[in-house]
C-alpha cells in the first residue's frame, strides 16, 4: 500500500488463459495497488463469436472467475464490469454480414445478459459505448441505441456505465441521454478520458499532463491504465504498475486531495463502493 491508502485502477483487462492474468494483478499489488475494476475483454478476443445474447455468458463468467482470483491477491478488492465492446458492431457488419439493425439487436441482447449479473450482485457496473473511429450513419445510430439500452438498465439497477467512445472533452449530449433514461449523469464514466470532460465522470488515462489537469480542475475523476493483457500488443496502453506509480507522483507533487478524490470519494459517488472499508490494513 501507499501510506495506508486505497489505490484503484478504474479500467483494465485480464486474460488468464492467453497472457499474464493474475501475474499482472500481483505486479499492481506489489507497487501499492489495492483495488481494481476489471472489464471483460472484447468477446472475440476470448474466442466467442456470438450469435445470441446468451453466447456472451461465457465471456462474463470467465471475467467473474478471474476477478475472484484477483481479489485474493489484493489488500482491497476487485470488481467486474461487464458489457459489450462497441467495436463488435464493425466486426459484425464488416466481417459477418450483419445489418446494423441485426448487430444492434445482438449487442442489446448481450447488454441484457450483462445486466442480469449486475442485478444478481455478481458484477458492479455495465460497459457499453460507441465506436471511437468513423463509421456510417446507420452503424452510428445502432451503436447509440445499444448504449442507450445500457442506460435503461443502469437506471433500473442504480449502477454505473463505463463508456468506450470517441475522444472528446464534451459529452453532455450522452450524459443527457442517461438522465432521460433515469440515471444520474455522474454514473456515466468515460473510459480513457482526458483531464477535462463535460458531462460524464472522466476515468483519466494515467498520462501525467492529463492527471495534472484533472487534479487542478478539482472535479470528481478516476484513474485508469486500460491495460489490455494482450500478448500480441505488449506495449499497448499502460502497464498494471502505472496507477500506483502515478499516485506516488501525485503525492510527491502535493496533490493529496486529488488522490483522495480519485481513489475514495469518486468511487463511492459513482459506484457506491467504499475503498477504505474494503482495505485490509496491516496492524
Amino acid at each position: 500500500m501507499i501510506d495506508d491508502r486505497p489505490v484503484l485502477d478504474d479500467h483494465l483487462h485480464l486474460d488468464p488463459d492467453n497472457h499474464r492474468g493474475i501475474d499482472a494483478v500481483k505486479d499492481f499489488a506489489r507497487v501499492g495497488g489495492t483495488h481494481l475494476l476489471v472489464v471483460n475483454k472484447p468477446s472475440w478476443h476470448l474466442g466467442v463469436e456470438a450469435e445470441t445474447g446468451e453466447d456472451f455468458r461465457a465471456v462474463f463468467e470467465r471475467t467473474i472467475e478471474v476477478v475472484e482470483e484477483a481479489s485474493s491477491e489484493l489488500a482491497g478488492q476487485a470488481w467486474p464490469v461487464l458489457g459489450i465492446h462497441p467495436g463488435l458492431i464493425s466486426r459484425l457488419v464488416d466481417d459477418r454480414d450483419f445489418t446494423p439493425d441485426e448487430a444492434r439487436e445482438l449487442m442489446q441482447a448481450g447488454i441484457d445478459i450483462a445486466a442480469e449479473y449486475v442485478d444478481s450482485g455478481d458484477a458492479l457496473a455495465l460497459k457499453s459505448g460507441r465506436p471511437h473511429y468513423e463509421v456510417d450513419d446507420a452503424v452510428w445510430d445502432a451503436s447509440n441505441a445499444v448504449m442507450r439500452r445500457a442506460f435503461d438498465h443502469a437506471a433500473d439497477l442504480e449502477c454505473a456505465v463505463q463508456l468506450h467512445a470517441e475522444a472528446s472533452e464534451d459529452m453532455t449530449e450522452v450524459a443527457d441521454w442517461a438522465i432521460e433514461a433515469g440515471m444520474p449523469a455522474h454514473k456515466v464514466v468515460k473510459h480513457y478520458a482526458s483531464g477535462r470532460l463535460a458531462g460524464p465522470t472522466p476515468s483519466v488515462i494515467c498520462d501525467k499532463d492529463e492527471l495534472e489537469r484533472a487534479a487542478e480542475r478539482g472535479e470528481p475523476f478516476l484513474m485508469e491504465t486500460d491495460y489490455i493483457d494482450d500478448p500480441d500488443r505488449p506495449g499497448a496502453v499502460l502497464g498494471p504498475k502505472t496507477v500506483p506509480r502515478r499516485v506516488r507522483w501525485l503525492l510527491e507533487n502535493g496533490y493529496d486531495e486529488a488522490v483522495r478524490n480519485a481513489h475514495v470519494e469518486t468511487p463511492k459517488r459513482v459506484y457506491g463502493i467504499d475503498t477504505e472499508a474494503t482495505l485490509e490494513r496491516e496492524a
